[in-house]
């Protein structure tokens, strides 16, 4: 299966490989589009669904619905900000058990796992806060004067 790779592919895998974090498949277009063969967007989106089913390649969706895609090495997972879109990697495995296990009980060879919690980070915290604070005001506002 791997010996099929076409070139696209190939050099999407090597540029996923130099780069220490993970890129959109735009991010990708314009990356091989300044080398000395460009590449169309349709065939990097191809190129990564290939590559995706062939377990070389993982993908993620933020929540802007935005698909970052980075290879497959250990499984990453992230605390994601809904504010700023800002993701923290962490680096233990929760499930790594639940995984083995569930690749024994279903005999189904799992390539990767993805696991992401969203949240707000320390420095949008404070406006979250404030925010919530402000609607519960408004609301409770609202509710004196439904008594008048």
């Amino acid at each position: 299966m791997k010996s099929d790779r076409t070139r696209s592919q190939e050099r999407i895998l090597q540029l996923l490989q130099q780069c220490d974090r993970a890129l959109s498949a735009q991010d990708i277009y314009v990356e091989l589009r300044t080398g000395s063969q460009a590449v169309g967007l349709a065939t990097v989106y191809r190129a990564l669904e290939s590559l995706k089913l062939e377990g070389s390649v993982q993908g993620r969706t933020l929540p802007t619905g935005e698909s970052l895609y980075s290879c497959v090495q250990a499984d990453r997972h992230h605390l994601t900000c809904l504010h700023c879109g800002e993701s923290i990697a962490i680096d233990e495995c929760p499930v790594e058990q639940l995984e083995q296990k569930l690749e024994s009980l279903h005999q189904f060879k799992i390539y990767y796992h993805t696991l992401e919690f969203f949240g707000v980070c320390l420095t949008c915290a404070p406006t979250e806060v404030d925010n919530n604070l402000e609607r519960d005001r408004v609301i409770h506002l609202h509710h004196h004067h439904s008594h008048d």
